[in-house]
């Protein structure tokens, strides 16, 4: 099985990440993997691709658990011998006007965001074939939200040098400020989804310097991207793209050729490198 390329993509029985899986399907020459939480879920997307003739594989994954994630991966191991393309997709916000204690916002937003898609990179990434492309679905309010931030903060986040035990570092800390309702005051920005997707593009950044300094040769490469504002039931309806045109920039990133040298450590939207 393992001369079979496979695509896995995170988070995907509805909204961008069912859009991924359904542009995949018609351009990727391998079997890609739709996941979700609930197989009953994920079961059903897979069944609505089928009905437009598209053919989708289906395994569970929950993110924010470690042994679904090691279940995926001995999974791919055995079956494939590894993976050649990897859209971590699945994230979680709340809507604007949730009550929700601002703390526990934070807590849950980075549990899944930034710490859930950390442990499937962990756990998955040594498993990306040579020439694999890996995608971390971002977005553009990481950018807004880094602006929000300390110059201190900002400095630190966009350094070459920091390392990813320095970020987890930040992301607990951020997290432990707005339990003591110091935030602010630490130079946080007001928004859990904003600093949770912070992390996941300072992570891309060192993922792929990580690549750079240890398998150079595999060219493989690594991004983060914003797929922009879905109509989702995430962003809500008033959106002004359609999930597959939220899809087109992290397919792109998913399906770069093979001679393709970049990008890679970059985070980009409609398929363009923005300044970090």
């Amino acid at each position: 099985m393992s001369n079979v390329p496979v695509a896995v993509v995170t988070g995907s029985n509805k909204g961008i990440g069912f859009a991924i899986v359904r542009a995949l399907c018609k351009q990727f020459p391998g079997d890609v993997y739709l996941t979700a939480r609930d197989p009953g879920r994920g079961q059903e997307a897979v069944a609505k691709l089928q009905e437009e003739g598209l053919h989708a594989l289906f395994h569970q994954l929950d993110i924010d658990d470690l042994q679904s994630i090691r279940a995926l991966r001995d999974f791919l191991k055995e079956k494939y011998g590894g993976l050649n393309v990897l859209v971590n997709n699945a994230g979680i916000a709340f809507k604007v006007h949730d009550t929700t204690p601002f703390a526990v916002q934070a807590e849950v937003t980075l549990k899944t965001n930034f710490f859930g898609t950390r442990n499937v990179c962990t756990e998955l990434l040594p498993l990306v074939k040579p020439y694999g492309r890996v995608v971390n679905v971002s977005s553009m309010v990481s950018s807004s939200a880094l602006g929000g931030c300390s110059r201190e903060l900002q400095q630190k986040f966009r350094s070459n040098t920091i390392t990813e035990d320095e970020l987890v570092e930040l992301m607990t800390k951020f997290v432990e400020d707005t339990k003591k309702s110091v935030h602010e005051k630490e130079g946080w920005p007001n928004t859990a989804y904003g600093v949770s997707k912070i992390g996941v593009t300072v992570l891309s950044r060192i993922q792929a310097r990580m690549l750079n300094e240890k398998r150079k040769g595999d060219h493989i490469l690594l991004n983060a991207c914003c797929p922009g504002w879905v109509r989702t039931d995430m962003a809500g309806p008033k959106a002004t793209k359609s999930p597959d045109e939220g899809a087109e920039t992290p397919v792109y990133l998913a399906l770069l050729p093979s001679d393709a040298d970049g990008p890679h450590g970059q985070f980009l939207s409609n398929k363009t490198v923005r300044t970090w």
